[in-house]
């Protein structure tokens, strides 16, 4: 006697035109749920650590590090508005959150990684100029121009993905498929193979960019570093001292930034890498693998806090005042957060 086939589960029991739900057994189930949480909760708490770390001790107060923090509030907000809606649909592999606010989070999503991206590029812009010119660059990339920067990186992307998901224009020409796609309780938005090659374009050019520019940036290092080393065994003026102090400190800076720009590469990817192939293959790809595509995405939000902690002193110390409460104290914005001036 043959077995009867398992009923069909929908996102929505009572609802017609509901999608089917394919829901994970138990165990992995749960394991899904920890890693993608843990994501959000690193994305949110370890980026908000950033944020007041800039902010409140005024030692940190500097043109790079308002970008900085400005580029951990766009992470923050993958955390808050992004990453946590997007477990529940990657795990029940249903949306239950209403078509509008579906439109709002693939809005976020898209403008929130454009941000990154920009900030990035911007960051990678002010450490060429920090290492080339170290004595110049603070009197050409000040706190005014730090905030320009940070004022594009937010208005265009938010104006660019509004103006592309509110209006509709990433899926014209594919209306029947999304709407084939687009059952109750789905969230999955088709983007037309012309926005698909805008949106990878405006991923790779600003990539090239920043390749560009940290190749020049650690090609200067290594013969500043080299130069130092040549100079090390003759007396040096207090000037020259102070030059190559200067020098070691914005290599060290650009260091940083750029494994926290490989970081974001890295991540992004495979995710654009697929979407421009999906595209033109005919929305091929499984379910799982355009998850996996996004979460390594998500990650990179999660990502940049560790990076910090790993390779800056100031952030470790400033973590250990804001957790302990110290940060409460009369003073504290004041306090020395780095072990050695350089």
């Amino acid at each position: 006697m043959s077995s009867s086939a398992p009923p069909v589960q929908l996102c929505y029991e009572n609802v017609s035109g509901s999608c089917v739900k394919s829901p994970y057994s138990p165990a992995p189930r749960v394991m899904l749920y920890v890693v993608f949480g843990c994501g959000a909760v690193l994305a949110m708490f370890g980026n908000l650590l950033v944020m007041i770390s800039i902010l409140h001790f005024k030692q940190l107060h500097s043109p790079t590090n308002f970008l900085v923090a400005s580029l951990a509030c766009t992470d923050f907000l993958v955390g808050v508005t992004v990453m946590p809606f997007s477990m529940v649909r990657a795990v029940e592999s249903c949306w239950y959150f209403g078509e509008t606010f579906c439109t709002f989070h693939t809005c976020c999503d898209t403008a929130f990684c454009y941000s990154s991206l920009f900030h990035l590029c911007f960051i990678s812009i002010d450490r060429f100029i920090a290492v080339t010119d170290p004595l110049v660059y603070p009197t050409k990339f000040t706190v005014s121009v730090s905030g320009f920067c940070i004022s594009i990186s937010w208005i265009l992307p938010i104006v660019y993905s509004g103006a592309v998901f509110s209006t509709g224009a990433n899926d014209d020409g594919l209306e029947e498929l999304s709407s084939a796609l687009n059952c109750v309780g789905g969230c999955q938005v088709v983007v037309n193979q012309s926005w698909v090659l805008i949106d990878f374009l405006s991923f790779f050019i600003p990539t090239l960019v920043m390749i560009i520019l940290y190749s020049h940036i650690f090609v200067v290092a290594r013969q500043q570093a080299k130069k130092i080393e040549t100079t090390s065994s003759k007396p040096e003026s207090s000037s020259e001292s102070y030059k190559a102090r200067v020098a070691k400190r914005e290599r060290k800076a650009a260091k940083t930034l750029g494994i926290t720009v490989v970081a974001f590469m890295i991540s992004w990817l495979p995710y654009s890498i697929d979407s421009l192939i999906d595209a033109y293959m005919g929305f091929i790809t499984p379910a799982y693998i355009y998850e996996i595509c996004c979460w390594a995405a998500y990650y990179n939000s999660a990502m940049n806090p560790l990076i910090y902690a790993l390779f800056y002193p100031w952030f470790r110390k400033a973590i250990k005042v804001i957790v302990s409460g110290q940060v409460f104290k009369e003073g504290s914005a004041t306090m020395n957060l780095f072990v050695e001036h350089m």
